[in-house]
């Protein structure tokens, strides 16, 4: 009944297919009325909440389903690809989407008991749903309606939110991040770096040192927090930004892979092929016919 309620508030905002940002801070609302193709996408930090359908998501070597029984926490920003499974015109994928405040986070992890040791591990996670974050996700998104007190009321359910997930399963580390006292929070600088940086080469030691570790420990934390290597990352990151150059530019791919760090044009077009499952041409021809395919989901 709880998840039927969320899915009835996002169905009334979400008209149609793709990510609607709303008038509230932070929070977004997907959906869409089949189920589709892959999407490629840096996910930013936020709690997912699907109130009616079924996601997967694969980070790296990992592969992630979850539906309304349970709720996804990124904690960093990490290049994935997810696709909706379950999903119909009469039942479309309803999610419920709060993007984290690093702000926020770290004033109430001020508030809270200090955590006996600080928690490191992978930056997205799935945890059971509970009746209370579904009853929040549902008072958020149902002020939508209500502009004239969402203004006063929406920052004290975000705040809810945010407690109730840090208190939880698996907030131990994102209490850990937000006070900066975890590995996990060292690797989300040197991810920080690489997003501002991904067009340049880099070094093992280099993005040791900003993480303030040594490089085999560097390397170990990165791939449990990501499930995958720095330059795989690095590589996602090229990719994804080359797509949208040659989509929004309309740049061909030698151009487009120029502009995002690559010398090789055949490195560009393997590695595009490899990650998209086909060469840039065929692959962006495809999305001009189609574009609701490179709609992130």
């Amino acid at each position: 009944m709880a998840h039927q309620e969320l899915a009835t508030q996002i169905a009334r905002y979400a008209e149609r297919d793709g990510i609607i940002d709303t008038p509230i801070a932070r929070l977004a609302l997907v959906r869409s009325g089949q189920s589709g193709e892959p999407v490629h996408m840096v996910q930013r930090p936020a709690l997912c909440i699907i109130a009616q359908g079924g996601k997967r998501v694969l980070l790296g070597d990992a592969v992630i389903d979850y539906g309304p029984a349970s709720y996804l926490v990124a904690s960093l920003d990490l290049p994935i690809t997810g696709a909706v499974t379950q999903a119909s015109a009469d039942a479309p994928y309803l999610c419920f989407c709060l993007y984290l405040d690093p702000a926020l986070l770290s004033e109430i992890a001020l508030t809270l008991p200090p955590l006996p040791a600080a928690e490191d591990g992978a930056g997205m996670t799935l945890h059971p749903m509970t009746p209370e974050l579904i009853d929040a996700a549902t008072r958020l998104t149902a002020l939508l309606g209500d502009q004239a007190t969402a203004s006063l009321l929406a920052p004290l359910i975000e705040r809810e939110l945010l407690v109730r997930l840090m208190t939880g399963p698996g907030g131990g580390a994102l209490r850990a991040i937000a006070s900066g006292e975890s590995r996990t929070g060292q690797i989300a600088q040197a991810i920080a770096w690489l997003k501002a940086h991904f067009r340049e080469p880099f070094s093992g030691p280099h993005l040791a040192a900003l993480a303030g570790m040594s490089l085999s420990s560097f390397h170990d934390h990165f791939r449990r927090a990501t499930a995958m290597t720095p330059l795989q990352y690095q590589k996602q990151l090229r990719l994804q930004e080359a797509r949208a150059l040659m989509l929004a530019e309309r740049l061909d791919a030698a151009e487009a892979g120029f502009r995002v760090g690559y010398d090789s044009p055949s490195q560009f077009s393997r590695e595009y092929r490899r990650l998209f499952g086909a060469p840039p041409i065929r692959d962006i021809g495809r999305l001009k016919v189609m574009p609701q395919i490179a709609i992130a989901i």
